[in-house]
């Protein structure tokens, strides 16, 4: 018996030996992966932060500005001026919905329920 529990002890030692040796190569897949994710984010984030100086640096109002003058006969933009905004008050919203009530219930009146109990 005794020798029976030695075996099972041994295997179950290796079986969990096993399992921690492909438990460790997972996670170091995990971690490697995780890695290259977070490079691949932080690339993106440069490219982006590129991306605003480049779209700040297109959008420039002089160089709009020029650009306007420059296709005045093909386009007929004309530069903006204060006069061409409005107010927030001279803005129309829409009106708010109606809600359509569909069951209507009908209370009777209060005055009326307490002269019937008292009766």
């Amino acid at each position: 018996m005794r020798t029976f529990l030695f075996i099972v002890t041994t295997l179950g030692v290796i079986a969990l030996a096993f399992w921690a040796y492909r438990e460790n190569y997972a996670t170091q897949a995990a971690l490697a992966e995780t890695r290259e994710l977070r490079q691949d984010i932080r690339a993106a984030h440069e490219r982006l932060s590129m991306l605003k100086a480049e779209w700040a640096y297109l959008n420039r109002p002089d160089r709009l500005r020029d650009l306007a003058e420059i296709n005045f006969d093909r386009l007929g933009l004309l530069p903006l001026r204060p006069e061409q905004f409005g107010h927030v008050d001279q803005v129309a919203y829409p009106p708010d919905p109606l809600i359509e009530i569909a069951n209507i219930v009908e209370l009777a009146n209060l005055s009326e329920t307490d002269a019937e109990v008292g009766q």
